[in-house]
């Protein structure tokens, strides 16, 4: 099975944020659209992810208020990605090597969705 197999079935859409909006802004849309994670758009192209893990560790846990800290100061700007024609197995390797949980499709320089362990999981 492939990656765009599973955006077939699930969906394309990618949510996404700006680095410059608070922290806050990134957890109100998470919580609103029942997601784990944002990828953060600058311009158009992806500047980096955002994720729960992310607001916990760089966050909560560090004293930091999310209404005033904003998202470039916490998000991950090395965001490792696949593509639609990768397997799901090449896909689960690589999040579980690298240990993240929500992960981008890229595809000709486009972001064409993004998929969780969940997805892949199932």
């Amino acid at each position: 099975m492939l990656i765009g197999d599973i955006l077939d079935e699930k969906g394309r859409t990618v949510y996404s944020i700006s680095p410059d909006d608070t922290v806050y802004d990134a957890i109100a849309l998470m919580a609103d659209k029942n997601i784990g994670a944002l990828l953060v758009l600058e311009g158009g192209r992806m500047a980096g992810i955002i994720s729960e893990r992310d607001y916990r560790n760089k966050v909560i846990l560090q004293g930091r208020s999310s209404k005033t800290t904003p998202v470039r100061d916490i998000m991950t700007d090395n965001v490792y990605y696949v593509t639609s024609g990768q397997t799901v197995k090449e896909c689960m390797a690589l999040m579980t090597r690298k240990k993240f949980r929500h992960c981008p499709v890229v595809d000709d320089d486009r972001i064409t969705g993004i998929i969780s362990i969940g997805d892949v999981v199932k």
